[in-house]
């Protein structure tokens, strides 16, 4: 059960990031903060830790730009243009999409049970989305392409061999901050200074949602695996809808409470499955 709940603790710790651009950051460029919150936070960690990479270089940067120099923009330009529940909500499309990649790219057909619990939970992500907000059409496509690039790094880091989770985090951030810096120059122009008024939310995006979210979404994914770290993830816009109430001031009405209420028994019933499995397996192992 403590790996399901420091799983859990990712998709919280990034339905943040929507409510930490809104109070701190909206005056930030998007590939900026991108950059901020990639590199200090690798670099803070190969400092606590430092050492080759992990994987081959050819791996490690494959992940990088997949997890972080290509997904953080695309997550940025989304929260930029989207209220956060909407954002969110494309954002926990990632359970589908794994599915259908591990479909096409792996040829292993979705196992009938996990398909629905994850249509359920997906039905209830809708029901919490705000008929009223408007979904400017490049933010939605961001926030689709972002979460296929994880869905696809998910899948990588299921199957290549990875023992040491703290520096395959480390160096991540760290190789994707670098390959963000050049991009945002091109694209943006020179960084503007940092105001006082914005620091505590790269704190909050760097630190917390980055050195400590992406280790513990590495660690997930080896314990648990990329299908249940998928199913999790629609815990993103239920944290980014929360964080609403609680710091905007938003008020939820009933098809939204009960949107929430479906989430969150899809997720407590593909938990169970998944421990009942592990029991049956744990009785009657293979000889």
């Amino acid at each position: 059960m403590g790996n399901y709940l420091l799983a859990a603790l990712v998709p919280i710790l990034w339905g943040s990031t929507y409510a930490a651009v809104s109070l701190f950051l909206h005056d930030l460029s998007p590939f900026w903060v991108a950059v901020w919150r990639a590199l200090p936070a690798g670099l803070l960690l190969l400092l606590l830790k430092p050492g080759r990479p992990p994987l081959p270089w050819s791996k490690m940067t494959l992940l990088s730009v997949f997890n972080i120099a290509a997904f953080f923009p695309l997550l940025f330009i989304a929260a930029y243009r989207l209220p956060g529940s909407v954002a969110g909500t494309l954002g926990a499309t990632l359970p589908l999409q794994l599915m259908l990649m591990q479909w096409l790219v792996e040829g292993k057909r979705p196992q009938l049970k996990m398909l629905l619990l994850a249509l359920v939970g997906f039905s209830g992500i809708v029901m919490i989305l705000n008929p009223s907000a408007d979904i400017d059409p490049i933010g939605a496509a961001a926030a689709l392409a972002a979460t296929a690039l994880v869905a696809r790094a998910s899948l990588w880091l299921k199957d290549w061999p990875v023992t040491d989770i703290f520096r395959l985090t480390a160096w991540q951030l760290t190789l994707g901050g670098l390959l963000l810096v050049p991009l945002a120059f091109i694209v943006e122009g020179a960084p503007k200074p940092i105001t006082t008024h914005e620091l505590p939310g790269l704190v909050w995006v760097s630190l917390l949602n980055s050195s400590f979210a992406y280790w513990a979404f590495s660690r997930s994914i080896k314990k648990i695996g990329a299908d249940s770290m998928a199913m999790i993830s629609m815990l993103n816009p239920v944290a980014a809808v929360t964080l609403g109430i609680f710091l905007v001031g938003e008020v939820l009405g009933p098809y939204q409470w009960l949107g929430i209420a479906m989430v969150m028994m899809s997720l407590v019933l593909m938990v169970y499955s998944k421990q009942r499995t592990q029991r049956k397996l744990m009785l009657n192992p293979a000889h």
